[in-house]
């Protein structure tokens, strides 16, 4: 099919083969509605087979709600013209086999005849493809009958598909685009279960168990620990004194003093 485009979108090429098979399918219209054009007929039904296999593939993905619908439709014209279209090529064969056991019962008939200056009416009576000719002219009265009765409901369908505004819908489904599909969810692992808190004692955490109760020891009084006096040696008229609590300080007499005679140390 010419026009498509390989780096088109698949709906936007999808509408150009659409819109090619919907004109071609309104194109039999009105020959198809003469009940002798059986060419026509033919045709219309491949032209409805044709729309109606690309709705059934693009109609979802590609078009507006109507355009699954308009396949279905499609499918009831190409079936009902099917239908038809059986007894279209049943009738001539059926006719010609007819046509074909007739004349032979024809030609026995003159056989037997002879040279007689007429043909006797009882030798009709028993004809070699009696019942086998006569089976089948009731065989070619229903399949007219049929094929009358389908092809009305064919005009009645048509007439429908009219009144509904068929093709006109269609070429509106066809422009149109369903919305996307939303993202798929990304599944999310689930998050490891929170510590449990620590307990506290404002938290009602458990007391500490109870053991003996132990008396705290009593303090120990420690007594005052008095200063030293100052001791005072005369040593040459001079009092050295001692300071308190100077750790400094010699423990024991004093040392004696160098320059001090011995009879003074007395």
């Amino acid at each position: 099919m010419k026009g498509l485009e390989p780096q088109d979108a698949l709906a936007d090429n999808a509408q150009r083969i659409v819109a090619v098979r919907l004109d071609e399918l309104c194109s039999f219209i009105p020959a198809a509605l003469d009940p002798r054009s059986v060419r026509e007929l033919h045709d219309m039904r491949i032209a409805a087979k044709r729309v109606r296999y690309v709705l059934e593939v693009t109609a979802e993905a590609c078009f507006g709600p109507y355009a699954k619908t308009a396949a279905k439709r499609a499918k009831d014209l190409q079936d009902l013209l099917g239908e038809i279209h059986d007894c279209d090529v049943q009738l001539p064969r059926v006719e010609a086999l007819v046509l074909e056991l007739r004349d032979a019962d024809a030609a026995e008939l003159r056989r037997r005849a002879g040279d007689a200056m007429d043909l006797d009416p009882a030798l009709a009576a028993r004809l070699p493809h009696g019942s086998a000719w006569s089976g089948l002219v009731a065989l070619e009265t229903y399949l007219r009958a049929r094929r009358d009765l389908l092809f009305d409901r064919f005009t009645e369908l048509w007439r429908e598909l009219e009144r509904e505004g068929f093709r006109a819908r269609l070429e509106y489904a066809i422009a149109e685009r369903p919305a996307p599909p939303p993202a798929p969810e990304v599944p999310v692992a689930p998050a490891p279960p929170a510590e449990p808190p620590r307990p506290t004692m404002a938290a009602g955490a458990p007391e500490a168990p109870v053991g003996p109760v132990v008396d705290a020891p009593a303090p120990v009084a420690v007594a005052a620990v008095p200063a030293p006096h100052p001791v005072h040696h005369a040593v040459g008229g001079i009092h050295p004194t001692i300071p308190a609590g100077d750790p400094e300080a010699p423990v024991g007499p004093p040392a004696p003093d160098p320059d001090e005679a011995p009879e003074d140390r007395a």
